[in-house]
């Protein structure tokens, strides 16, 4: 189609060219043969007037057409050189090296210095004549780094008196109590006068020539001893008891002088650690500033560190960015993937729409189970949006400190909208985004100021087109009903699971990226093909492998097939295998859902008998019931996840279940405890998880579906209130009884059908687990062997299209010399 366009429009350009040649000749000629001039012409010449005028026209046409086409050439090629040269200008001009720039910087700084030299030279002359300067060093001083080490040595200035004053005294005397001064000084006379300074030290001023080692020299010259003390009041009345006993008259007692002392290390001591941690703070957020540390860097931006903590965290990618991830790597999930890429097609070309009347939606959710492929889907938006694309994760906007949150909102839609268009894509919304006032305790809090901001921003008054808002979330219920609504949310994007058709495109996506065993084969043996047969040969072996696999898979979600897909090919690496194989798969496919096969752990005989058994209870009963889902394969290798055997079955992908499909599972699940009790005196542990599923099944046909007659078409099981736990029960206890008793009622039908069943078919139940302990491991084709098929149709379009017929698990079963048990009486 494309070059059926550009034909047509080439061929129009060239017939209007032509015609525009045409015309001026024309004209030109008209004028020449006039109505007389033609009357008066011969006939023969006229005939031969006609042919040399019509020759000389044509040749005179073919050379303007000429000369045109060389004139339209020479324009074309000169306007395509021009504007290769503008490209290219804007090239270098958008792609100039670095290197460049900083050497003009030096260049700069260089003619500085220079002319700087020759204005010091010129000055050195006029004041010495006749004397040759030496050369001068210029240094350049950077206010940043002067401001960096004058706090440096103010603040080891402050540590070093900090840290001085913190010691003894300086004048070197030894510590002495107030008992010692009493018993040395006061007692024996040698005190003079006492000081009290600031409350809690005193100077005693001594007489003349009492030295010891505790005494120190005043400034007057006098010596004198200190000593601190709790409070003035006991000093005083200390002092006045020992001058009592020493019967001093009070006109003669030791006079008593109080002083208050101050200086300014006194008030900086107390706030230095403060100033010094702020100052410290303050020192390593300007380090980190862009451009921080001098030379000639072009230091653009704000501060970082600290100060950047309301700002968004927000990914950019944009056209330059490399996202590897397309729409086509997306599969699975075709109609949430349209919606998606009309809003690409809608910031890309907005008059498409405009012009229509229509207005973009402002933005979409998407929800779904984990691993449907949410965040996938706005990865691929990235890759093929055409426009700048932010995205930011709904943890991010949570903090400790107050207004982050709503700061950070407003930053990245402010942010948005200078790029706009541009979408943005909040990934786990519920983080900010959950409902308020819904049962929380406590004052203000700060998701609610965040949410608020959020609701702002999407559809307030300040709100501008051509900025989307993408959103993925796993909870949708728990969302805030302002946030969902049209205007902000616009549409509801719900990714499912994929069924088997998606899961079967997903895995082509996954398997395109290995190297495939079957593909390998028609290499081989397809040597003489062309190669759009063995593309077709490969098309439809990669079809019938990812159906296959696709139809095993049954509830995978696109993680769990990409996980699968690549324990794959993990498996056969650790094999040492040139290629993927099916049963590569098929192996990995047992490892997601069973676990992996615990090697180490060897059951003894008589464990191994019991859950021989087991399995075959639960095949047996999968295989004559009709509602049962097909049996694909049974297995008594112990697994990772506590599983000393396992039986797989292929559910088909269904959105309602009927109470006779409820009924046979139960009966199905219980088949492994019954065969137990059949064949062996005592039962073991090995069905407690069988137990929790029947309950559980049980409770949903009575609290929720309405399976019960007693209890009649109503819903008991309301769930809870939002915040994962149940305040109460909305019914009765005589209800609640009547409950249990409904629950019973259906899991001992289903035990008594169970029993039933398994006595009718009892030696079968020894056939496979006899084969059972002999193997290890059973696959349909077995089944067939030993029972024969199926009496009912099978229910599974998947199954029928790609498992029936076929082994379904192709792997080389394990071997085992165990001798197989016998039949128990």
């Amino acid at each position: 189609m494309l070059s059926s366009v550009i034909s047509v429009r080439l061929l129009s350009r060239s017939c209007i060219t032509r015609s525009t040649a045409f015309k001026p000749v024309g004209q030109t000629f008209t004028r020449l043969i006039t109505p007389r001039s033609f009357s008066t012409i011969p006939r023969h010449r006229f005939h031969q007037s006609w042919i040399n005028f019509d020759k000389q026209k044509r040749n005179r046409n073919e050379d303007d057409l000429e000369k045109t086409r060389k004139e339209y050439e020479a324009k074309l090629n000169k306007n395509s050189q021009k504007k290769k040269d503008v490209e290219q200008e804007e090239e270098e001009k958008s792609f100039k090296p670095k290197d460049e720039e900083e050497s003009k910087e030096k260049n700069k700084d260089k003619e500085e210095e220079e002319q700087i030299r020759e204005e010091l030279r010129r000055k050195f002359k006029e004041k010495h004549p006749g004397a040759e300067p030496k050369d001068f060093k210029i240094y350049k001083i950077e206010w940043r780094q002067i401001a960096n080490v004058m706090f440096l040595t103010t603040s080891s200035l402050l540590l070093w008196l900090y840290i001085i004053t913190s010691l003894k005294d300086e004048r070197g005397q030894q510590e002495l109590s107030m008992q010692s001064f009493i018993t040395n000084y006061l007692e024996k006379g040698l005190v003079t006068k006492m000081t009290v300074i600031n409350k809690y030290i005193v100077e005693a001023s001594l007489i003349p020539g009492a030295v010891s080692s505790a005494t120190f020299t005043k400034s007057d010259g006098s010596p004198a001893v200190s000593f601190t003390i709790g409070s003035i009041e006991y000093f005083e009345d200390e002092l006045n008891r020992v001058q009592d006993r020493l019967d001093i008259p009070i006109g003669e007692r030791i006079p008593i002088v109080y002083e208050e002392k101050g200086s300014w290390m006194s008030y900086i001591l107390p706030i230095l650690p403060t100033v010094l941690l702020i100052g410290g703070l303050y020192y390593l957020t300007m380090r980190r500033m862009p451009g921080a540390g001098g030379g000639g860097g072009a230091g653009g931006g704000g501060p970082g560190g600290l100060f950047k903590i309301g700002k968004s965290k927000a990914k950019l990618f944009n056209q330059e960015t490399d996202v590897k991830i397309k729409f086509k790597d997306v599969a699975g999930c075709d109609e949430s993937k349209e919606e998606i890429m009309e809003f690409v097609k809608f910031l890309q070309d907005p008059k498409k729409y405009e012009k229509l009347g229509a207005k973009i939606p402002r933005g979409a959710i998407l929800s779904g189970p984990p691993g449907t492929g949410k965040t996938l889907l706005a990865k691929a938006t990235a890759g093929e949006a055409g426009v700048p694309f932010l995205s930011v994760s709904g943890s991010e906007f949570v903090e400790m400190f107050v207004g982050v949150g709503a700061s950070r909102v407003r930053d990245l839609f402010k942010t948005a909208r200078g790029m706009a268009p541009a979408i943005i894509f909040v990934d786990e919304i519920d983080a900010i985004g959950k409902e308020r006032g819904n049962g929380r305790m406590g004052g203000n809090d700060e998701r609610e100021n965040t949410l608020n901001q959020l609701l702002v921003e999407m559809d307030g008054f300040d709100t501008t087109d051509h900025v989307v808002v993408l959103a993925g979330t796993n909870r949708p219920d728990i969302l805030d009903k302002a946030l969902l609504r049209p205007g902000r949310f616009d549409r509801h994007i719900s990714i499912d699971v994929p069924d088997v058709e998606g899961r079967k495109e997903i895995f082509k996506v996954h398997l395109n990226k290995l190297k495939l065993q079957v593909v390998e084969d028609i290499d081989i043996k397809q040597k003489d093909v062309d190669f759009a047969k063995f593309q077709q040969l490969k098309s439809n072996a990669l079809e019938q492998l990812a159906g296959r696999l696709a139809a095993l898979t049954p509830g995978f979600a696109g993680a769990d097939i990409a996980n699968c897909a690549n324990e794959g090919a993990l498996i056969a690496a650790r094999e040492n295998a040139s290629s993927v194989d099916v049963h590569h798969f098929e192996q990995a496919i047992e490892r997601v859902v069973a676990g992996l096969e615990k090697k180490s752990r060897i059951l003894a005989p008589e464990e191994k008998k019991t859950v021989a058994y087991h399995e075959a209870g639960h095949a047996i009963c999968g295989w004559f019931l009709e509602y049962a889902d097909p049996l694909v394969k049974v297995s008594i290798i112990p697994r990772g996840q506590g599983a000393l055997g396992y039986a797989q079955y292929l559910p088909k992908d269904q959105y309602l279940t009927s109470e006779e499909q409820f009924k046979h599972r139960m009966i199905m699940t219980l088949g492994g405890r019954v065969s137990e009790e059949l064949h062996f005196d005592t039962v073991t542990s090995g069905a407690s998880d069988d137990f929790k599923k029947i309950t559980q099944m049980a409770q949903q046909m009575v609290l929720n579906l309405g399976m019960s007659d007693k209890l009649g078409q109503i819903c008991y099981d309301t769930g809870d209130n939002g915040n994962g736990f149940k305040v109460h029960n909305n019914y009765s206890e005589e209800t609640a009884r009547l409950i249990d008793k409904e629950v019973k009622r259906l899991i001992d039908e289903a035990y008594v059908a169970c029993h039933k069943l398994l006595k009718e078919k009892i030696e079968l139940v020894d056939l496979v687990a006899e084969e059972l302990f002999k193997k290890e491991v059973l696959t349909r084709e077995d089944m067939i062997r030993i029972c024969g098929k199926r009496p009912f149709l099978e229910r599974n379009d998947a199954f029928d299209k790609y498992i029936q017929g076929q082994d379904a698990f192709k792997g080389r079963p394990k071997e085992s010399g165990d001798v197989p048990p016998a039949a128990p009486a």
